[in-house]
């Protein structure tokens, strides 16, 4: 069902015009993480060193940042649950003239109802200071012109990428309509897809069936020129603080390896965001400073796109992972959270 058009829908054509196209899927390499040990490692005195902690936030990190980017899940909150001291830290940044931004990889909602969610937590955010990957994807079809092809886009996903694609006129099936369906696998049973599907756009559905990974590879290997788009390639998320949780990246998964496909990757480390950040704000990208909590989308989300970076513990990544041997993704500092913008931390030991 479509959603009406309103203000947001206004300010999402206006953005969506002045980004800039991404590369296609084909001219880069989109490789997933690694898992790591489970067994703890002991950073080494020269991996501690590569790495400062971040303890004199107002000379390391304010002083040179005029905007800063957050992740969300893991950095603002976890799960439902806001992460304590959070509000007021935004507070005390928009007070000291800092543009800041909120980026997710999490598509389940569109930048409409991440502003609910924002509002539920007592955070008050802008709709226009939000950004996901389910808008990514929008802004991917509107960038490469996909509503003058006449195709549909089928969905593996939740209601965030549908009304996203609602708000750009893209035809769509699948997503929560594919809940619960089953193929047939009987005697001669197969599934009969949807010919004019162009677009593949998978990203986090708590509801992933077979059907609909049937549907998708179908449509990725039988659809002429049909494309496979991922929100992100993420490793596990935060649907709760009690745990982590299978991200979207075992759902990409399933769906390369049915197809031997790379997807074009949409989300964070995409540069879209920036380009556009950068070419609204007339800003340069050393005035931008990148907060995450994983080290292979946000980390690298940074330093791909020549921002300052700093990782925090509030989330995925621990602090031996980041100092360990094996990894090769570096931050310029990092911190336990947010919270250490304004107060001075205790160097590690």
């Amino acid at each position: 069902m479509k959603i009406s058009a309103s203000t947001l829908a206004v300010l999402s054509l206006s953005l969506l015009r002045s980004v800039r196209a991404f590369a296609p899927a084909n001219s880069r390499s989109a490789a997933f993480v690694r898992p790591t040990s489970t067994s703890v490692r002991h950073p080494t005195a020269r991996h501690m060193a590569s790495v400062p902690r971040l303890t004199d936030p107002a000379e390391q990190l304010l002083n040179g940042v005029d905007v800063f980017i957050f992740d969300c899940d893991g950095v603002i909150w976890r799960g439902d649950s806001v992460i304590d001291g959070i509000p007021d830290i935004l507070a005390k940044l928009r007070a000291a003239g800092k543009k800041m931004y909120f980026v997710t990889n999490n598509s389940t909602k569109s930048r409409a109802g991440y502003k609910k969610k924002f509002d539920s937590l007592g955070l008050d955010v802008p709709a226009e200071e939000i950004f996901s990957s389910s808008f990514a994807a929008a802004a991917y079809l509107e960038q490469t012109k996909f509503k003058d092809t006449g195709k549909k886009a089928y969905i593996i996903g939740e209601v965030g990428i549908c009304e996203e694609l609602d708000l750009i006129d893209v035809p769509w099936i699948g997503g929560p309509d594919d809940k619960g369906k089953e193929p047939d696998m009987g005697p001669g049973g197969m599934l009969h897809h949807d010919e004019d599907v162009g677009a593949v756009i998978v990203g986090f559905d708590r509801h992933v069936n077979y059907y609909k990974i049937q549907t998708a590879q179908l449509c990725i290997n039988e659809n002429p020129g049909c494309e496979f788009i991922a929100t992100n390639l993420d490793a596990v998320t935060h649907l709760t603080d009690a745990q982590e949780w299978a991200g979207n990246g075992s759902m990409v998964g399933a769906i390369k390896g049915c197809t031997g496909q790379e997807p074009t990757v949409v989300g964070k480390p995409s540069p879209l965001m920036i380009d556009y950040l950068v070419d609204k704000l007339k800003i340069e990208k050393s005035k931008i400073c990148m907060v995450g909590d994983r080290l292979d989308t946000d980390v690298l989300f940074g330093t791909d796109n020549g921002l300052k970076t700093c990782l925090v513990l509030s989330g995925v990544t621990t602090e031996e992972k980041l100092l360990g041997e094996d990894n090769k993704i570096t931050p310029d500092y990092y911190c336990d959270s947010i919270n250490a913008f304004f107060a001075k931390e205790p160097a590690s030991v």
